[in-house]
């Protein structure tokens, strides 16, 4: 089975090792990418089918019936602001939809409070190999395809 992951935000592919933070430039949470995102105020969206398992004002995860989870981070070290600059849409445990609005920021305001707005796409506990067909480091549309998981 392959799970086709989206992009939360628009913005720009990078390699997951130009993320300011080991544990997710190392992958030791599991294979991805980043967005740099464009530095506009707006809606995060959801990049697959599932349920909200996890659900904090800078970071989520959401895992799909086939189980397996998907973690967006809201730029890094963000969990200090307390929830600060953060808008939830949906509820720990609500169903949504690739593309369905989960929180709304603005990564300008996140990196004028001194934080880095780029946000890892995460494959939770996948292989390193399980990542098929990953977008190029350039633009991308909240929505558009970031990377394929074989399961």
């Amino acid at each position: 089975m392959t799970l086709r992951v989206a992009s939360p935000v628009a913005g720009r592919v990078v390699p997951l090792g130009e993320v300011p933070d080991p544990v997710f430039s190392q992958a030791m949470v599991g294979p991805g990418v980043a967005v740099e995102p464009d530095r506009v105020a707006g809606e995060v969206v959801s990049p697959v089918d599932g349920t909200v398992v996890t659900l904090h004002p800078h970071a989520f995860v959401v895992a799909t019936a086939e189980g397996q989870a998907v973690l967006v981070h809201l730029g890094i070290d963000t969990v200090k602001r307390k929830g600060e600059g953060f808008t939830l849409h949906v509820v720990k445990g609500e169903a949504v939809r690739a593309g369905q609005p989960v929180v709304t920021w603005d990564p300008a305001e996140v990196e004028a409070a001194g934080f880095a707005p780029i946000c890892p796409v995460i494959a939770l506990d996948a292989a390193p190999d399980a990542l098929l067909d990953q977008a190029p480091a350039g633009p991308v549309a909240a929505g558009g395809a970031l990377f394929s998981w074989q399961r």
